[in-house]
């Protein structure tokens, strides 16, 4: 029963990847949005949580404000899985038309010289197109995925963001971190998703307004390959309605603090990772405010809600 549920996972999502693609892009968002409406009426589990986490960038939010918030927020997400099943057959044209880049210059030019990057970012806007941008303006992007199940499910999303030109690389496999490592020595931009903590050892950070766990890795990319470390926000702008550019901001480099020569190194490299990711938090806090409907997450993340979903689970 497991393998027949698997193949008509994969399946499913092979044929929403043609469907999505075989209707005027109009008639898809129409129906992605409506897929969001229905799922918005419905409630269940992840709405739930949806709105739990939408809550903390709201709390003034009375009970029908935040029911709007949340139905935005499906939207916006359903926005994003309808981009994602048309982004292969985007021309280039159309994926640098689509967005509107702020304060990339300093990480452009820093690219320029041939030294890489690690990159800070949040389940925000559409990361995929912003990836696909990068690898086109900036650098070739190197990046991990969680492994998914089923596994074709998990094989086909790597072959689709290798499509966008990115280099996959998978989550947790021992010779991931050594890989990500060279490649950003060697001039590759290394963006990694970093407000879930999947690995169950990430940096306690205060965010919006609580304590979470986010992923080290790219502070600790960073720090390791003697390469700079940005976070980078993304999010649709345009008529509520049916939003149009996706807007990639840079945020300002994330230096590691002073060294303090009275800790054992260990210690003070630890200090570091947990001073530039919580650095890194602030950014992505600042962002998912301006953004509420735009933060596509919903597993549990915060202490106070039930324990997150197994890696794996959802992309």
């Amino acid at each position: 029963m497991s393998g027949t549920r698997d193949d008509l996972a994969a399946a499913g999502l092979r044929l929403a990847w043609r469907l999505a693609r075989a209707v005027p892009e109009p008639l898809a968002l129409t129906l992605a949005e409506r897929a969001a409406d229905r799922l918005h009426a419905r409630g269940g589990d992840r709405v739930e949580q949806l709105r739990a986490n939408l809550r903390r960038t709201r709390p003034q939010a009375g009970p029908a404000e935040l029911d709007a918030l949340v139905r935005e927020g499906l939207r916006s997400y359903a926005r994003y899985w309808c981009d994602v099943f048309r982004l292969p057959a985007w021309s280039r044209e159309r994926v640098l038309a689509d967005v509107r880049a702020v304060g990339a210059e300093p990480l452009r030019e820093h690219l320029r010289s041939g030294r890489g990057a690690a990159v800070f970012l949040g389940h925000l806007g559409n990361w995929d197109h912003g990836a696909a941008w990068s690898a086109t303006e900036l650098a070739p992007v190197v990046t991990v995925a969680e492994r998914l199940r089923p596994e074709a499910v998990f094989e086909q999303f790597l072959a689709f963001r290798r499509r966008l030109g990115m280099e996959v690389l998978p989550l947790g496999d021992p010779g991931t971190f050594p890989a990500l490592v060279r490649r950003a020595r060697a001039g590759a931009l290394v963006p990694l998703l970093a407000d879930r903590d999947l690995s169950g050892s990430g940096v306690p950070v205060r965010f919006l307004g609580e304590t979470v766990r986010m992923a080290a890795g790219p502070a600790v990319l960073a720090l390791t390959a003697r390469v700079p470390l940005f976070p980078i926000s993304v999010w649709y702008e345009g008529p509520a309605a049916r939003p149009r550019t996706l807007v990639v901001e840079v945020g300002e480099e994330v230096r590691r603090p002073p060294a303090d020569p009275a800790r054992p190194a260990r210690e003070d490299r630890d200090a570091a990772v947990a001073a530039m990711t919580q650095a890194c938090a602030d950014v992505l806090a600042a962002a998912v405010r301006a953004h509420p409907q735009d933060w596509h997450v919903l597993q549990p993340v915060f202490a106070g809600d039930a324990p997150a979903d197994a890696p794996g689970d959802a992309p």
